[in-house]
């Protein structure tokens, strides 16, 4: 796939602009940062050469400068609300969130727990961070939030909140999914700051909607695919066109808050820094957009892909049938064809011959394979063996592992772990291929190809276990599903 993004160029901007922001309050800026700070996969795929960690590296320009705040919200809490993509709960992400920061040397300074009424998971959690030497504070929830202004900009409002210490001129506010609290935690601190005399700032970091691109260029379109399940709608931000005369581009989100964030930046400031919610933001990614026709192509793609994830997602009962249609909408307004997807083209004619699943993967060169379900295997476990032997160069006849080993795995799970599990997953397979290397050369060329399978195209004519597709994340492989249920 042709790059389309320069990644040296995004850093550079981005920092330098940020910077700017800071420069323009009392060397004091909150940052609320939305999207995912290290793992960006999605902007990785629209804009082929962001690299996945590219806000992260933006940041370690200004480390020095950099405090983190996490918010969290105890309803979530409460309820044990899991983030999908890798099937933790928000608790356990927080912890992993803060040991990534202090791992690259980021300074994680505390944790806010948002809506707090006392549950027990919030004061449990609480405990658990203290013990680890983390900062928390609180903050409650505030009556007829976000509209009543006057109530909110006092000391019954923010006032009731924790003043959370910071020591950076730059807070990134960070949390583990959307509906954290982020925002309010930022107007808190304004709140709380200005009456100890700072006159702090606010800024927003989302990649997504590229403000400065079309708004139904489909890269934007990408972002709405993606966030089907929120609701968001991409539109034209009319406060930032009656003060300029500039078409940019936000989502609703914003635009519909953005009267009552005015409101409460004059009553905290006496005036507002802004005259829009473009204003607000502080994304340099359109001008780091080196080649568009690529861009443009790379979020077709991706567009295509969310679709069948939504209806994987449809089936699971995970999403409506208002955010299908809206699905379908969007493939119609990127002039794409579902249809098209080659892997499955390809492994939908092969399952029409062959009984059972069947994977197909289209990789890097453009080759497809395929792989069938078996007495030992599972069809993706296949087409990953036919692949990795297709990139090391060896004959498809070739047996890699001997069927003895795959049946002592089979029965170890089934005999004496009580897994009722007949075939073999991805990562068992790779586990079992692992062992053979040590003694096989062939074995040994294909794990050696593994790297070749990142940002190859898979699709199954069933829908994937968990562990299969955790492994395939981890591969960077791009995988879609027909919505359609595997029978073992």
């Amino acid at each position: 796939m042709k790059k389309a993004f320069s990644n040296e160029l995004y850093v550079e901007l981005q920092s330098k602009h940020i910077q700017e922001r800071i420069e323009q309050f009392d060397n004091k800026l909150y940052l609320e940062f939305g999207g995912k700070l290290f793992d960006d996969t999605h902007a990785s795929r629209v804009l082929p050469g962001f690299e996945p960690d590219s806000k992260l590296k933006m940041l370690l320009t200004l480390k020095d400068k950099v405090e983190v705040i996490i918010a969290v919200c105890a309803k979530d809490l409460e309820r044990h609300k899991m983030r999908r993509d890798l099937g933790i709960s928000y608790d356990d992400e927080v912890i992993r969130l803060i040991n990534e920061y202090e791992h690259v040397g980021l300074y994680v300074g505390s944790v806010t727990i948002t809506q707090y009424q006392h549950q027990n998971s919030a004061d449990t959690f609480k405990t658990k961070l203290e013990k680890r030497g983390i900062k928390v504070f609180m903050q409650y929830p505030i009556e007829n939030y976000p509209h009543n202004v006057d109530h909110i900009i006092s000391p019954e409002g923010f006032g009731k909140n924790d003043y959370i210490i910071t020591t950076k001129p730059l807070v990134v506010v960070t949390a583990p999914g959307p509906g954290s609290g982020k925002m309010a935690t930022c107007l808190s601190q304004l709140y709380h700051e200005h009456l100890h005399g700072i006159r702090a700032g606010y800024a927003k970091f989302e990649t997504f909607p590229i403000w400065n691109l079309p708004l139904k260029h489909p890269v934007n379109l990408a972002y709405e695919a993606a966030t089907i399940d929120l609701n968001d709608v991409n539109m034209i931000d009319p406060f930032h066109l009656e003060k300029y005369g500039e078409t940019t581009v936000n989502y609703n989100r914003d635009i519909e808050i953005f009267p009552v964030l005015n409101t409460m930046f004059k009553k905290i400031f006496g005036e507002s820094p802004y005259a829009s919610p473009t204003d607000m933001g502080v994304n340099m990614a359109g001008y780091s957009i080196i080649d568009n026709e690529a861009a443009k192509d790379a979020s077709c793609r991706e567009i295509v892909r969310r679709y069948y994830h939504a209806q994987v997602d449809y089936l699971m009962g995970k999403i409506n049938d208002q955010s299908l249609e809206k699905m379908q909408m969007l493939l119609s307004q990127a002039g794409v064809d579902a249809k098209n997807r080659k892997c499955a083209i390809v492994a939908r004619e092969v399952a029409q011959t062959r009984q059972g699943p069947v994977c197909a993967i289209e990789l890097n060169d453009g080759h497809l394979i395929s792989g069938k379900t078996s007495s030992l295997l599972r069809a993706s476990s296949a087409a990953m063996l036919n692949a990795l032997k297709y990139l090391a160069g060896i004959e498809q006849d070739i047996e890699l592992i001997s069927p003895t080993m795959l049946h002592s795995i089979l029965s170890l799970k089934n005999d004496y772990l009580n897994m009722k599990t007949p075939l073999l997953d991805i990562d068992e397979v790779l586990l079992t291929l692992t062992i053979a290397s040590a003694q096989d050369q062939n074995a040994k060329k294909c794990l050696e190809a593994l790297p070749l399978l990142k940002d190859c195209e898979i699709h199954s004519t069933v829908i994937l276990s968990n562990k299969d597709t955790e492994t395939l994340r981890k591969l960077n492989m791009n995988l879609t599903c027909d919505p359609k249920h595997a029978t073992a």
